[in-house]
């Protein structure tokens, strides 16, 4: 995505130019089509990508619509990203400097030509130009609900006019195979070799991802249009009944993908560890009749500065982050109480504490938490306990 936003800029003037022109041209050496890219290593590549090509076969003019653009050196564009304030823009760039940048992160590109027809084409070119202009071009970006993908799939269904897109009854291919019916189940297929994305997105999701998806709401996956667009008609109109796309091939041939290894622990094997390390502290401490205060302050220093991050995905305008249950656990909350906590005076955080947890647990009926959280809830409760096991003494005694 960086190669595009620089290029795109400097294709704008080129491209408007050009454009004017081109609607004119007869529709019938025209080509429209949708372009699928498979998925890459990069955490924003995971799902893949979806990009519009407008191809004239006789004059030869090729561009690509591309709705992914964003700018990562504006101010403050990862608090924004997990506010749900992200702007994307529609960038455009000839299709052969597309497609070698996709050859050379190794990643195919397959493209379906659509069967659309020639007014159908100029609306949806006109469409596009109309986009591009530069109080257009820039939209509110959501993931699940308004993103390169979807945007794609809703210019060509805007410029089918007087027909009908129907699309299957029955959802049918690898995705039913594989039993997946929640967005978590999708977000899980995609970051499968990718254990602490996978963790990260699970940690912003709440449980309204655990409910199943519509078949369009799984369009915003670039893969699961294109499984779409290959079973969909157009129906109604002087045409009959006609196939969405009239021809797919692939364009870019997938091609060698360096991989860049991870940590090597997964996030159940570094929160197993934590909670064996919990479990032998608090041996200790059973027997010195005291808790370690540095080990408490390290543990809540961690949990409340993720807390943070959870909080504002919670408060964000992303869908499903705000019903994650998983700010029981995580919540700034151990920031507020960590200097009583070092002077042992925090008995109430404590109790505030067990509740919290308890709640947590109780969630579990409801929410499926991200990979380890159950050992970090142990942790947790573990600590509390001990905590309030050493303190509630001194309490009578006052």
């Amino acid at each position: 995505m960086r190669f595009f936003v620089v290029v795109f800029a400097l294709m704008s003037c080129c491209f408007c130019h050009a454009s004017k022109d081109e609607v004119e041209i007869g529709d019938d050496s025209v080509e429209v089509s949708l372009l699928t890219c498979a998925p890459g290593s990069e955490v924003y590549s995971l799902y893949g990508h979806t990009a519009l090509r407008y191809h004239d076969l006789r004059t030869g003019a090729d561009w690509t619509f591309n709705y992914g653009v964003f700018d990562f050196r504006k101010p403050f564009f990862s608090l924004r990203f997990m506010l749900g304030l992200t702007d994307y823009q529609l960038g455009v760039v000839p299709f052969m400097m597309f497609a070698r940048e996709y050859y050379r992160s190794g990643r195919a590109v397959t493209e379906q030509v659509l069967e659309l027809t020639s007014e159908e084409k100029k609306t949806l070119k006109l469409a596009l130009d109309e986009n591009y202009k530069d109080e257009n071009r820039e939209y509110r970006y959501n993931f699940f609900r308004d993103n390169c993908t979807t945007r794609a799939r809703d210019m060509i269904e805007r410029a089918i006019i007087g027909s009908k897109v129907q699309y299957p009854a029955e959802r049918i291919g690898f995705v039913n195979d594989e039993g997946l019916n929640t967005l978590r189940d999708y977000i899980h297929w995609y970051t499968e070799g990718s254990p602490w994305a996978r963790f990260g997105n699970d940690i912003c999701l709440g449980f309204a991802a655990d409910r199943n998806m519509t078949w369009r709401e799984r369009q915003f996956l670039p893969e699961m249009l294109m499984d779409d667009f290959a079973n969909t008609s157009i129906v109604g109109g002087k045409t009959g009944v006609r196939r969405m796309v009239k021809t797919t091939r692939i364009v870019v041939d997938p091609g060698v993908r360096f991989v860049k290894s991870g940590f090597p622990l997964s996030p159940w094997a570094c929160f197993a560890i934590l909670l064996i390390v919990t479990v032998l502290v608090s041996i200790k401490e059973y027997r010195r009749k005291k808790t370690f205060v540095a080990f408490d302050a390290i543990l809540m220093s961690l949990t409340g500065l993720a807390g943070v991050f959870v909080t504002l995905f919670f408060c964000s305008q992303h869908p499903t982050t705000s019903t994650n249950l998983q700010i029981l656990l995580l919540n700034p909350l151990p920031l507020f109480f960590l200097i009583k906590v070092i002077q042992r005076k925090a008995v109430v955080y404590w109790k505030i504490s067990l509740v919290l947890i308890v709640l947590f647990f109780l969630g579990f009926f409801i929410q499926s938490y991200a990979e380890g959280m159950a050992f970090l809830a142990l942790c947790l409760l573990i600590r509390a306990y001990m905590n309030l096991h050493f303190q509630y003494p001194n309490i009578r005694k006052q």
